[in-house]
């Protein structure tokens, strides 16, 4: 039963009759690409050279990988049915560990197929933002960031803390992190949006429900090779003192930075570092990785030809509750998958969701 879960599941996946993976088109465009870095002029246009050489590895390892389980599947299928046959219990269990180890592989590589657009490889920022309500609210936000930095752990990416800023009696009224690793963007661009917490409040003598809101923005972190074109004059720049982790440098010296973009009204903000000139060198990152995000979400809206395209790029909605009184809920409100334990999900096991987005599924 197993073995023929795993086969139906190679098929759906891979769409060997020409379904989400084609290896018949893939093995066609390497050799599409080869012609085209043979070319003396190749290397001229550096921007170009290298998207095409990362499409080419991205194909070619799903190709690999495609080619190998598909090996791995038929050599189990004989090995199972030989077993069998022979009734060997040890056999046929050895048999389900490697199908199941072959499946959990094969999941990874589903995702990747998805994880094929333009910046979806780059490294993140993530701003959190706590909504109005006071304590509540800003609770909320350091819970989410906990929620999302235990998920970071569990995929070993990297992070550091960009800025933060406090609540008055608990939580974060805001947070920016930058996070490293692979497939980033593509993996976490769904979560920008609205979340929003129902809960008795431990803040509320009087043992009450409370509702409270944060804003999750999430947006590339881009290298070199995108220009953007910030004028001077569409900036003001302002330095202040920070606060939190640094020690007493932090707090005695204006080393934080804030700049705003005028036309647009984008605010970036770095208070990480010792130095004023590195906080102004993070923040110019953040604004470029800002500006870029704006262009393409503009590009995405000019576009789209789906009623509720401008919901699904704007992050000032609600996409996700996390209802905790008076019953126990996690739903997105996009897609409608859901999950009743809560406390699971808020302590970093929200794959479902992340994956659930990529693919746009609908229970």
């Amino acid at each position: 039963m197993i073995l023929k879960k795993a086969l139906i599941y190679q098929k759906t996946l891979w769409g060997i009759s020409g379904g989400i993976f084609d290896s018949q088109k893939a093995e066609k465009r390497i050799l599409e690409l080869d012609t085209e870095i043979s070319k003396e002029s190749f290397w001229k246009d550096k921007i170009r050279s290298k998207k095409i050489i990362r499409e080419k590895n991205f194909i070619e390892n799903i190709l690999n990988f495609y080619k190998e389980s598909e090996k791995n599947l038929d050599n189990l299928k004989d090995l199972n049915k030989l077993a069998l046959d022979e009734n060997d219990t040890e056999t046929l269990e050895d048999c389900s560990k490697k199908i199941f180890s072959t499946l959990k592989e094969i999941k990874k590589f589903e995702i990747k197929c998805f994880l094929s657009g333009e910046n979806d490889h780059l490294d993140i920022y993530m701003e959190i933002h706590a909504g109005a309500g006071g304590t509540e609210s800003q609770d909320w936000a350091e819970m989410l960031r906990r929620m999302y930095l235990k998920w970071f752990d569990k995929k070993k990416f990297k992070y550091q803390m960009i800025s933060e800023h406090k609540g008055e009696e608990a939580g974060i009224k805001s947070s920016t992190l930058k996070i490293m690793g692979e497939n980033l963007y593509g993996l976490m661009k769904k979560e920008s949006g609205v979340h929003r917490l129902v809960r008795i409040s431990p803040f509320d003598s009087g043992a009450r429900r409370h509702t409270s809101f944060a804003s999750i923005w999430v947006y590339p972190s881009i290298d070199d090779s995108i220009d953007v074109v910030i004028d001077d004059k569409d900036l003001r720049i302002d330095t202040y003192r920070s606060s939190g982790a640094g020690g007493q440098h932090v707090n005695t010296t204006d080393s934080a930075v804030r700049i705003t973009h005028l036309p647009t009204k984008i605010v970036v903000q770095c208070q990480n570092e010792r130095s004023q000139h590195k906080n102004k060198e993070t923040c110019f990152k953040m604004l470029k990785a800002r500006l870029y995000e704006h262009e393409l979400k503009k590009r995405e809206e000019k576009s789209s030809k789906e009623a509720n395209s401008k919901t699904d790029i704007g992050w000032g909605y609600q996409i996700r509750s996390y209802v905790l009184q008076p019953y126990r809920l996690v739903k997105d409100l996009r897609y409608g998958i859901e999950d009743t334990n809560p406390d699971s999900i808020l302590n970093g096991n929200i794959d479902k969701f992340i994956e659930g987005a990529i693919f746009k599924i609908k229970n």
